[in-house]
């Protein structure tokens, strides 16, 4: 049973100690949480745990910086919503800016070369498993398959834009795989300590404080790329759904694409910088905001203007993130029990495991071989490898982390620190690529 509610002196230390160990994304942080929140401190019980997190994987954005806010919420109300959310999200924000400086001053350091070359390979094992992962708990039929497969190919060979390929996954979820709602009966109640009015109130300032700068943004500087980087990522912020694998392929797809902000590289390196620091995967996005501006925003000081873009994107992709949790939250019992949005987050959840499959496929492409060629025929458009620019130092390199991964089961400190040292040992032997 859980026990009494935690005062918010406690809550800070709480959740101080889980932001200092969230590493290995969504899945690592959930276990963290459950680990601490369920086993330790019995703050919640193991249904609530799970009823929260099937909430949290309804909304857009990072599913565990939400169910941080969510749990914060309901063991402390707004305040105890605020400390969570906030905690969970600092260390990383901290970590990651602090790297990309060192990325952009140090980068041509030959130790630091190899170090990042390393991660890429480690990064590439991860994303793999955890397709293979998702794949296992989302897929259980032919139809959900079929969704996955389709959701990749239109990705992959017809270049569809992730939005609209999240939403026809929903629509067809919500009229053919509608379920039964569960018995209300076996819902968990409500928190007495919640407080709705409270929750609405704070809603109301998580949309103002996210929308203010970036109308103020529209208004002032209309052609800027600081305009450019708040609408993109609050537009990340309202459509992608399933968690944090989900938003880095439609950035992958658009910043290192289209927008030019980046390279298929260094959005490689920045993966890599988020999956050996604290706080939700998804702080990468600070990394492209920081090289977003630094190349385009035209400052006599690059770095103050690459901080700011950094800091912005960080904003309006987590702002948002408190307002649904504080507008959804009193309402959470009503939204689990409907059974068309039961369907569509199903349809959804099979979707993004072809989204995933889609953003392995690039880094592989971009990682293991130096150049690769478009391919176009009539409505389809593909990037394949020029065979012949076969990097080799990269292609063992992969192979070497995804057995680590997938048959060894290496554990994630492990298998970074181990692909990071190999890539300094192949780079400083004049082993990699120029």
């Amino acid at each position: 049973m859980p026990t009494a509610m935690p005062t918010l002196h406690q809550s800070f230390w709480v959740w101080a100690r889980i932001a200092a160990l969230s590493f290995g994304g969504p899945a690592g942080q959930i276990a963290v949480m459950h680990r601490i929140l369920v086993d330790e401190q019995r703050w919640i019980d193991e249904p609530r745990f799970l009823h929260a997190l099937n909430f949290c994987m309804l909304l857009p954005g990072p599913e565990a910086q939400q169910l941080a806010t969510y749990v914060g919420w309901l063991t402390g109300g707004v305040r105890g919503a605020l400390i969570a959310g906030v905690l969970f999200i600092l260390p990383g924000a901290l970590s990651i800016m602090a790297l990309s400086w060192i990325y952009i001053t140090l980068g041509d350091v030959p130790a630091i070369e190899g170090l990042f070359f390393g991660l890429k390979a480690a990064v590439l094992a991860l994303v793999v498993q955890a397709v293979i992962r998702l794949a296992g708990r989302a897929l259980p039929g032919p139809g959900l398959r079929g969704l996955a497969l389709v959701a990749f190919l239109a990705l992959f060979a017809l270049d569809a834009p992730f939005p609209l390929v999240i939403a026809g996954a929903a629509l067809i979820g919500a009229v053919a795989l509608r379920t039964a709602p569960p018995d209300p009966a076996a819902l968990p109640r409500p928190d007495d300590r919640t407080d709705a009015r409270a929750a609405r109130i704070a809603a109301v300032w998580a949309l103002a404080l996210w929308l203010a700068p970036v109308a103020a943004l529209l208004v002032l500087a209309p052609g800027s790329v600081f305009t450019e980087i708040a609408v993109f990522f609050s537009k990340l912020a309202v459509l992608t759904f399933g968690g944090a694998y989900a938003v880095l392929a439609w950035v992958a797809q658009e910043a290192a694409g289209p927008l030019a902000w980046l390279t298929p590289a260094e959005m490689l390196d920045g993966l890599g910088m988020a999956e050996t620091t604290p706080g939700p995967l998804i702080m990468v996005l600070q990394f492209v905001g920081f090289l977003a501006a630094l190349r385009e925003a035209g400052w006599a000081n690059p770095l103050g203007a690459a901080t700011l873009g950094g800091l912005l994107a960080t904003w309006v992709t987590f702002a948002p993130c408190f307002a649904w949790i504080f507008l959804g939250a009193p309402y959470m019992e009503r939204l689990r029990a409907n059974a068309r949005l039961a369907g569509a987050l199903r349809a959804v959840t099979a979707a993004v495991v072809g989204v995933i499959l889609n953003l392995g496929l690039w880094f592989a492409l971009h990682l293991i071989w130096r150049q690769t060629r478009p391919l176009q025929a009539g409505p389809v458009q593909v990037e394949l490898p020029v065979w012949s620019s076969l990097d080799p130092a990269a292609a063992g390199l992969s192979a070497l982390a995804l057995l680590a991964a997938l048959r060894f089961r290496a554990g994630m400190g492990a298998l970074l620190a181990g692909a990071a040292l190999a890539g300094m040992a192949l780079h400083l032997a004049g082993l990699t690529a120029a």
